[in-house]
């Protein structure tokens, strides 16, 4: 027979409840079939932990004598946002120290303050009648706040995709260090242990649910931002009180060359009122896939490579364009377990009551992407045809290539037409200053390159960090298809 709310938390009330950890789950049903878990469970506990970069924190510092309306708000040096109430800021954990940018951000100062430390608070206005006080300097610690609240708009992702790098460059993302020519994967959730892959149709979840947040207790408002489970990608909207948080499950974090974040630990109990829901929770790493998308290419809509399951992640190998790659989650499974077996205990030692919420997630949506208005400019637009040359052609033979072409570089290819190196007008004029004969001796065999799909402006970039004025154009499969100069980018108005 189906259970109930009510008849659960009476169970909990007794002491006599029946709670497993997701990863519990599969072995029990795997053991005793669906219908008897059905009878003998009523609670299964998820658990995740991972960088959540949409959060924040709304603060109360109560008023100052004389009052104040801050115009401008530093915590740490930290630029927090003020458009709020004469006493309230939100810090953003991706906003970066003034003073110490892709090292100290808005999550080190919510870390810094569940811990107990003083904040330095800095605030400058304006001034007004009744709010006449213009500068502020003063230390807060987390007890001195009235209120302090975590936010975080778009959290417990239902899945991630996984990250690789099929460039020559090794690149800094949020998803970490992705080594060039499919050095390693990256991804991110706790597969089968995670939340929303327990409850994926929403039935538990929703507006009111109470959960585990940072190590307090705290509650789903609503669907999170990005929310598209049409497309197994749904994510919840959840907040809770810091005071009730420890450093324990709510960790800064700095990315590298990327920026700040903060790892959140997150867990959500799923009540089993019925066999449904027992297969749900049932649910393996093996059946939970994702796609490995190639980071390499600087736009939305990246290139699928492979499909993968949450198990082959796990394993630490996973295999893309028949090459073995080593991958790494970004986030931490033994603190998702951790999160998942206290939520377990809270409930056996009757410190954490179930709530059916209010009103479930929808099931609907899909997200769009943004609506651009202004052109956006792409290689394929500034790129020009180019002559090319191979290693077996002679120094002399190349420098008469680039005088009849009016071209200062001339992309190296094999015998299939792909990109093996370049040589310039300034490393021919060495080599035949030097008496050099074999063109070898003078190309570079490092490239930078772009795609026809790259926006300019990633192209643009990439010349001036790297101090050199043209690139070649090339395919996925690195045929080279034409040149693209710092000229061809001035003079098109870029």
């Amino acid at each position: 027979m189906p259970k109930t709310y009510q008849e659960i938390n009476d169970r909990i009330k007794q002491g006599s409840a029946f709670v497993l950890t997701a990863e519990e789950m599969k072995k029990y049903v795997d053991e005793n079939g669906v219908a008897k878990a059905a009878r003998d469970v009523d609670v299964v506990t998820t658990g995740t932990f991972g960088a959540m970069c949409s959060s924040g924190a709304f603060l109360n510092f109560g008023h100052s004598d004389p009052p104040m309306k801050a115009e401008h708000v530093w915590l740490n040096g930290v630029h927090a946002y003020h458009g709020n109430a004469a006493a309230d800021c939100y810090i953003g954990v991706t906003r970066m120290s003034d003073y110490a940018p892709f090292i100290y951000g808005g999550g080190h100062v919510i870390e810094d303050f569940v811990r107990g430390k003083e904040v330095e608070l800095h605030a400058n206005s304006y001034g007004t009648d009744c709010y006449p006080r213009t500068e502020l300097e003063t230390y807060l610690t987390l007890a001195d706040l009235n209120q302090a609240i975590l936010c975080n708009p778009r959290n417990g992702y239902q899945r991630y995709n996984v990250a690789v790098n099929n460039t020559d460059k090794t690149l800094y993302t949020y998803m970490g260090k992705l080594l060039p020519r499919l050095g390693n994967a990256t991804y991110s959730g706790a597969g089968c242990l995670a939340p929303l892959p327990n409850d994926p149709d929403y039935e538990t979840i929703g507006l009111g649910t109470r959960i585990f947040l940072g190590g307090g207790t705290g509650y789903v408002i609503g669907e999170g931002t990005q929310h598209s489970p049409k497309t197994g990608f749904g994510t919840l909207f959840v907040k809770g009180d810091l005071k009730q948080m420890t450093g324990e499950f709510l960790a800064a974090a700095a990315f590298t060359k990327y920026g700040t974040s903060m790892y959140v630990g997150l867990g959500i109990p799923i009540p089993i009122l019925n066999e449904g829901l027992v297969r749900k929770t049932a649910i393996k790493d093996a059946e939970i896939m994702t796609s490995v998308l190639d980071y390499g290419v600087p736009r939305r809509d990246r290139p699928t490579l492979a499909k993968v399951s949450y198990a082959n992640l796990k394993s630490g190998v996973i295999t893309v364009q028949g090459k073995e790659i080593p991958v790494s989650s970004m986030s931490s499974l033994a603190k998702a377990r951790q999160i998942a077996q206290k939520l377990k205990e809270w409930i056996e030692k009757k410190k954490f009551f179930l709530t059916a919420p209010i009103e479930t997630l929808s099931r609907e949506t899909e997200t769009h992407p943004m609506k651009v208005t202004s052109e956006i400019k792409f290689v394929s637009g500034f790129m020009s045809p180019t002559v090319t040359c191979t290693l077996k052609e002679t120094i002399t033979e190349v420098a008469d290539k680039i005088v009849s072409n009016d071209q200062d570089h001339i992309p190296v290819v094999d015998d299939n037409g792909k990109l093996i190196g370049i040589v310039t007008t300034f490393d021919l004029t060495r080599g035949l200053a030097k008496g050099t004969q074999n063109l070898a001796d003078i190309v570079t065999r490092k490239v930078i390159t772009t795609m026809p799909d790259d926006p300019i402006s990633v192209a643009a970039r990439k010349m001036k960090e790297n101090s050199i004025s043209a690139l070649p154009v090339i395919d996925s499969k690195k045929i080279v298809l034409g040149l693209i100069t710092s000229s061809d980018v001035l003079q098109r108005g870029e």
